[in-house]
C-alpha cells in the first residue's frame, strides 16, 4: 500500500509533530511503500521570509532524517522540487466547487486568528489534493484538524474521475484516535500557532522551562489527581508503554505526586529520548550538500512516480494535442 504525507517546514518541530506524524511515517517504511515530502509551497501561507524558508526547509529535512526516516526505503523530498504539482494544482482547480472550499474550517479558522485572507490560505486545500493524487496515495495519515481537507481531495478525485474516467485513486484516511491531537502546554491541541509546544533538539535548559509551564490545576500535593484531566499525564504517557502509563496513573491516584516532580520526570524523559536523535541531526546539518543531494535523489524519484498520473491528467483534459 501507497502512504504519502507531508510536513511543513514552518518553524521548529514539536511533540506532537513527532508523535502525531513523524514516528508513524518512520514505522511505514517498513511495511508500505512511503511518499513523504518537505511541504515548502503550504509553508509560504505563513512564512514570507525567502532566507528562513529556505533554512527551514534543509533543516525539516534533517530532522526526518535524524527521526530514522530511510531514503533508501521511501521517497522523499521537496515539494517545490516536484514542479507537476503546480500543473495538476491547476487542473484540479477546475473541478474545485467554491463552496466546497468555503466550507473548509481550517480557512476560517486562520483568517479568525488574525491570518490576512488570501488566494493561497483558500487555495490550501487544492494543492494538498494535488499532492495526494500526484503519486497516487492509498492512505494519507492526518490529524482530526486535517481530516476535512482529505475529504475535499476524495471530492476532487470523485469529481475528475466521474469526468474522465478512472484516473486518480481515491485516498483513505489514517487517523489514530489516540494521537489524532496531541495535547499542548495548555491543554489545547499541540501547536505553533498557539505556542504552547514542547520542542524537539533543545538545550536543556530551554526544554526544561517549556515542560514547567504545562498548565496544571491547584489539587494539593497530598491529594489524589484526575490523570485523564492533567496536561503532563496526557503528554508524558506518550512516551510510556501501558504497564508503565498505569503504574503513573496509579501515583496520580494514590495522593502524594507534585506536578513538579513529575514535570521533572517528564522533562528527563523527553531529553534523554531525543538525544541520539539530535545528534545525528547534528551531523546532517553539518553536511548540507549531503543533505541537498539526498533530496535531489529524492526529488527524481517522486518526479517519475508524478509522471505516470499526469500523463494520463494532460491526455484526458486535452492539454496533449
Amino acid at each position: 500500500m501507497r502512504v504519502l504525507s507531508g510536513i511543513q517546514p514552518s518553524g521548529s518541530l514539536h511533540l506532537g509533530n513527532y508523535f502525531g506524524m513523524m514516528k508513524k511515517m518512520v514505522d511505514y517504511q517498513e511495511h508500505h511503500e512511503l511518499f513523504c515530502f518537505i511541504a515548502n509551497y503550504h509553508a509560504m501561507t505563513s512564512v514570507t521570509d525567502g532566507k528562513a524558508l529556505a533554512k527551514g526547509t534543509l533543516e525539516a529535512a534533517a530532522n526526518f532524517l535524524a527521526l530514522g526516516l530511510d531514503p533508501e526505503k521511501s521517497v522523499f523530498w521537496v515539494q517545490s522540487d516536484v514542479p507537476e504539482v503546480q500543473e495538476l494544482t491547476w487542473a484540479l482547480s477546475n473541478f474545485t466547487p467554491m463552496g466546497l472550499l468555503e466550507r473548509c474550517h481550517s480557512y476560517k479558522d486562520k483568517v479568525a486568528k488574525g491570518i490576512a485572507p488570501n488566494h493561497g490560505l483558500f487555495a490550501y486545500p487544492v494543492l494538498m489534493a494535488a499532492d495526494i493524487l500526484l503519486f497516487g496515495g492509498e492512505l494519507v495519515p492526518v490529524g482530526k484538524d486535517q481530516k476535512q481537507h482529505l475529504e475535499v481531495a476524495r471530492d476532487i478525485a470523485i469529481k475528475f474521475n466521474n469526468q474522465y474516467g478512472d484516473v486518480m485513486v481515491i485516498p483513505e484516511p489514517d487517523i489514530d484516535d489516540e494521537l489524532a491531537t496531541i495535547p499542548g502546554l495548555d491543554g489545547q491541541k499541540m501547536s505553533k500557532s498557539y505556542k504552547n509546544t514542547i520542542d524537539l533538539f533543545l538545550d536543556d535548559k530551554a526544554l526544561r522551562k517549556q515542560v514547567m509551564r504545562i498548565v496544571t490545576d491547584p489539587t494539593p500535593v497530598e491529594d489524589p489527581k484526575n490523570p485523564d484531566t492533567c496536561n503532563v499525564f496526557q503528554i508524558y504517557r506518550l512516551f510510556l508503554d501501558k504497564q508503565q502509563e498505569q503504574a503513573l496513573r496509579q501515583r496520580y491516584l494514590a495522593g502524594g505526586l507534585g506536578y513538579g516532580e513529575v514535570k521533572q520526570e517528564l522533562f528527563e524523559t523527553v531529553r534523554d529520548f531525543f538525544a541520539p536523535y539530535t545528534r545525528r541531526r547534528e551531523e546532517l546539518l553539518a553536511d548540507k550538500e549531503q543533505l541537498r543531494k539526498i533530496l535531489a535523489e529524492g526529488a527524481q524519484k517522486a518526479r517519475y512516480a508524478a509522471s505516470k498520473i499526469l500523463r494520463k491528467v494532460r491526455k484526458k483534459t486535452g492539454l496533449v494535442y
